[in-house]
């Protein structure tokens, strides 16, 4: 791009110059040939800084495009490694993150590689050529720019804390507007649509005052832009005359230092000033956002290889929150291959937390889980995706063919076992209405059962010897879950089932109740008759399904 960029500067340099050999050596010496001459040779000398020009677009891509996926990658895992994520409800921030933040820091660079790079090499080769015709007016010219310069960076200060209180406001009125939209229905029915109002009103509107405040930097910053861009091009109108006049410069030397600030220096001043004091200050406070969103990130100490699926849990103990109640304490489990356990308990008592626990996305505060003897994080990561897989209640379906769907944790899986998947989990009817492995999906083809079953399919096809299933069947009939479920408990392995309804605790070998106490852990029948509380629990969901 440097080379590209010399290419680039030629006609910056030479411009001035072959207009003032024009008129002293051609048209205003009688000699109208080589005045044309001079100009063709201006037209050549511009079509080499387009050729310059158009290389740096060609080079753009491979300097552009590798930064953005690596921002997006380092987004993505500062989210999933949030130790304070919203609970039950989308990370809005974490969205805008993504496709605001990352697309101002790539479409940013772009723009500063492209312009404000071609501007810097525009202006230094004009002030180049603008000395070697004309070094007396090239002074006058020098005062009114290192003046605008410096009132500038007096100003860019302001400037950047003032791009940032927008970068902060759009990041509130995404979360505020994603929480109201995500919660409408709750909204509606909670008749509380006033009070959403008012909530997202107040949010835009100080993004409108941060926007105004903007708006009026930017409007000084224009001011002091037209002090370098065109006190200079007058300065040089007023002395110009006089010069020529007197004999000092002559009538072409004067033509010259029109065009070099004219049609070279004046834009490119112009150019330079409007993209530091916007694409930089954008990309200067986008990326202070994304350091500060980014994780410390904690790579895996060791590459242990578990010698089989065993679970043991030890002394688990975890809570949100250093000061926070845990919500495990002192666990100690341990599932073998072959075992069937169900976590039961209410909602938001901590279940799914469990599972982040057993997998390893969850540190806890005390106590370890291992896998096959190795704590889970310090298994090396290939072993630990291959063995253990975590369904979530939300699937996951991609663009792409069905096959491409069910083989996603098993690539070089033959048609028929992905189709054995499909039959195992009771999810036959739904490939014969896709039309067979290579229908297209697209995001809104399936129901959200329909979506269920597709991702336990998905799963039951993987090689995983330890399946966690979040509420993984909650779209699911009593039935169709009943049906999965069996499937998994007899395909081998771990089955850990976090409940969605009391049925499963009937089905699994083992259950865990979680109720904010100390955890129970027995079989269903043990824990019916010897714990009141997990018969309290069972009798008042039986008389539920009763009524």
């Amino acid at each position: 791009m440097l080379g590209c960029s010399v290419l680039e500067s030629v006609p910056a340099f030479f411009s001035g110059r072959l207009v003032e050999l024009a008129v002293d050596h051609g048209f205003a010496a009688g000699n109208p040939g080589a005045g044309a001459a001079y100009l063709a040779l201006f037209g050549l000398v511009a079509l080499i800084g387009a050729v310059g020009s158009r290389l740096v677009w060609q080079l753009l891509a491979g300097v552009v495009e590798p930064m953005r996926d690596a921002l997006v990658t380092s987004v993505v895992r500062g989210v999933l490694h949030d130790p304070s994520p919203p609970r039950n409800q989308p990370d809005a921030s974490g969205v805008a993150r993504i496709t605001q933040h990352v697309e101002v820091v790539r479409d940013a660079t772009g723009g500063l590689l492209v312009q404000a790079r071609g501007m810097l090499v525009t202006t230094a080769g004009a002030l180049a050529g603008l000395f070697t015709v004309a070094g007396a007016l090239a002074w006058l010219v020098a005062v009114p720019v290192v003046t605008a310069i410096v009132l500038f960076a007096c100003l860019l200060p302001a400037l950047a804390r003032r791009q940032r209180a927008v970068t902060l406001a759009d990041e509130a009125t995404s979360e505020a507007a994603g929480g109201v939209l995500a919660g409408m229905r709750d909204v509606v029915a909670c008749g509380a649509e006033s009070v959403a109002a008012l909530a997202l009103h107040d949010v835009v509107q100080g993004q409108v005052t941060v926007a105004m405040r903007m708006a009026k930097a930017a409007a000084l910053r224009t001011l002091v832009v037209s002090i370098g861009g065109f006190v200079p091009l007058l300065l040089v109108l007023a002395a110009a005359p006089g010069l020529v006049a007197s004999g000092r410069m002559t009538a072409g030397a004067a033509l010259g230092s029109l065009v070099y600030l004219a049609s070279t220096m004046q834009p490119a001043l112009q150019g330079l000033a409007s993209t530091a004091s916007t694409v930089v200050l954008r990309l200067l406070v986008a990326l202070r956002r994304l350091a500060e969103a980014a994780p410390v990130r904690h790579e895996r100490p060791g590459g242990g290889e578990p010698e089989d699926e065993t679970i043991s849990v030890r002394g688990l103990t975890f809570g949100w929150g250093q000061h926070a109640e845990p919500i495990v304490r002192g666990l100690d489990l341990r599932l073998r291959a072959g075992e069937h356990l169900a976590v039961v308990g209410p909602s938001g008592i901590g279940k799914s937390t469990l599972a982040g626990l057993l997998t390893g996305l969850v540190r806890p505060q005390a106590g370890q889980v291992l896998l096959g003897g190795v704590p889970v994080d310090q298994v090396r990561p290939a072993s630990l995706h291959r063995m253990v897989a975590l369904v979530p209640q939300e699937t996951y379906v991609f663009a792409g063919t069905v096959r491409e769907n069910l083989a996603l944790f098993t690539p070089a899986a033959t048609d028929e076992h992905l189709v054995d998947a499909m039959r195992a989990v009771g999810a036959e009817d739904l490939f014969g209405r896709l039309g067979g492995l290579d229908a297209e999906l697209g995001h809104s083809a399936l129901s959200a059962g329909e979506a269920q079953l597709l991702g336990l399919a998905r799963v039951y096809a993987s090689p995983a010897r330890v399946i966690i299933l979040d509420e993984a069947t909650s779209n699911l009939d009593p039935v169709a879950e009943a049906s999965a479920e069996n499937a998994f408990s007899a395909r081998g392995g771990i089955l850990v089932v976090i409940a969605h309804r009391l049925s499963a605790a009937v089905r699994a070998h083992r259950v865990l109740v979680m109720d904010g106490r100390a955890t129970l852990l027995g079989s269903h029948r043990t824990l019916l008759s010897e714990s009141p509380r997990y018969a309290a629990l069972m009798n008042a969901w039986t008389d539920q399904v009763a009524a």
